[in-house]
């Protein structure tokens, strides 16, 4: 059930002992200050950081530990699998003990999880990479709840999108040094590994002194409420699935399309560049899209241009494969628009700080899950048939689909679902 924004949005707590509505307070948001503003992008540059390097610098590890090939994409796809498997149960550990708390624990959860990861040992480097999946699917789930609790409605999609830059610079940056690290730092690859620790620890630093004087963070309601997985609401899987098949054809993009260029007749080194022209006009894309989209709480268009132009860009790419910098560039003009737009949604339709909690780990966990079956698939759809047309016609109908998601999740509606009330007895 869906509520528009012109609308009364009243969430019903009831609970067995008290079957009276609760009215709900109204939520005050203070105005965006820079400490905050610089706290959450130092959030959002972890959110990344230590995943992106990996691809890269797979060949040595696969050579030096001699995992295989399968083995390495499992590496490789953990992370989403994790993010699927953690994100559902982010929003009750938040209502138990503060969004503040739980982010502080997980960036120490994740700078630990870094370190274990760059140990010389099979054994570590799957366990760490785990560990630190589940802290970052932590962080994608609360930030959003972050935003909505402390930004300003009119500055939630600015704030959105500078978040989403801030994870793409950095993400490029570790793909773009890890290589040369693992050369100049003793210690090779596991040193490489490791770097992305010290934006973790600055992220810390920035998020410790903002434990004092929080009890029950002020993001959870201090009623004692919180929200249930918006399950039965359509709007809300709306959501979930536009996330999911943006991050899939970003995902499958990121591991196959040098593949696909170099199949076509583009040497590895010039697919190489391809791929990084892609993420550098995603970047550009999402820095941009809050000027155009400034005051507009509809976005039902934009989201299906955005998923229409990744479907041009991989038709051009099926039919058209000499203009290769085209496909490139409305692939990269579609991720920057669907990316910022799947992660505002999740702020935008909820009604509240633990409903944005609530459809955070919904959209997260369904998205995931989605995003993981991309490259698995389209790698075993190449294999059987020696060829990239029925993976990129696949990629086409998905990107179809994500236009109709992305139309619905765009309305100007609100995710209305039941508040659960806990009430503690008194001693």
């Amino acid at each position: 059930m869906t509520t528009s924004r012109n609308s009364p949005v009243g969430l019903t707590a009831t609970t067995k002992a008290d079957p009276a509505p609760t009215v709900k307070k109204p939520i005050t948001t203070p105005a965006l200050s820079a400490g905050l503003l610089i706290a959450i992008l130092l959030v959002a540059a972890n959110l990344r950081a230590t995943l992106t390097g990996v691809g890269t610098l797979l060949p040595a590890i696969e050579q030096d530990t001699g995992l295989s090939a399968s083995a390495g994409g499992v590496l490789s796809t953990l992370p989403l699998l994790t993010f699927a498997a953690t994100s559902p149960f982010v929003g009750r550990a938040s209502h138990r003990v503060g969004t503040t708390r739980l982010l502080v624990a997980s960036l120490a959860v994740l700078a630990a999880g870094t370190v274990i990861r760059s140990l010389p040992s099979i054994a570590c480097l799957f366990a760490g990479t785990v560990i630190l999946s589940g802290a970052i699917a932590v962080g994608n789930v609360l930030l959003p709840t972050v935003i909505r609790t402390h930004v300003p409605g009119p500055k939630v999609h600015t704030v959105s999108a500078l978040y989403v830059t801030a994870m793409g610079l950095v993400a490029a940056l570790s793909s773009g040094i890890s290589v040369p690290l693992a050369g100049a730092l003793p210690g090779t690859w596991h040193s490489a590994l490791a770097w992305g620790v010290v934006v973790t620890l600055a992220a810390l630093a920035v998020w410790l002194p903002r434990l004092r004087g929080t009890r029950t963070d002020g993001s959870v309601q201090s009623d004692g409420t919180h929200a249930p997985t918006p399950w039965r609401s359509w709007l809300a899987w709306q959501v979930s699935f536009f996330m999911g098949l943006q991050s899939l054809a970003f995902y499958t993009a990121v591991a196959w399309l040098p593949s696909i260029l170099s199949k076509q007749g583009m040497s590895t080194t010039a697919a190489g560049w391809m791929l990084f022209y892609y993420q550098l006009v995603a970047l550009i894309t999402s820095m941009l899209l809050p000027l155009i989209t400034r005051g507009r709480h509809d976005q039902r268009f934009v989201a299906a241009a955005g998923s229409a132009l990744v479907a041009g860009g991989f038709t051009i790419l099926l039919f058209l494969p000499a203009l290769a910098v085209a496909a490139c560039t409305l692939l990269g003009l579609g991720a920057g628009v669907c990316l910022v737009l799947a992660l505002s949604f999740q702020s935008q339709r909820a009604s509240g700080p633990s409903e944005t909690t609530a459809l955070a780990g919904m959209a997260q966990s369904i998205g995931y899950l989605v995003a993981a079956t991309g490259p698995l698939l389209l790698g075993i759809l190449h294999d059987t048939t020696n060829s990239w047309t029925g993976a990129l016609t696949l990629l086409i109908a998905l990107s179809l689909v994500m236009a109709a998601a992305g139309y619905g999740a765009g309305r100007d509606r609100h995710v209305h679902v039941s508040t659960v009330v806990r009430r503690h007895r008194r001693q």
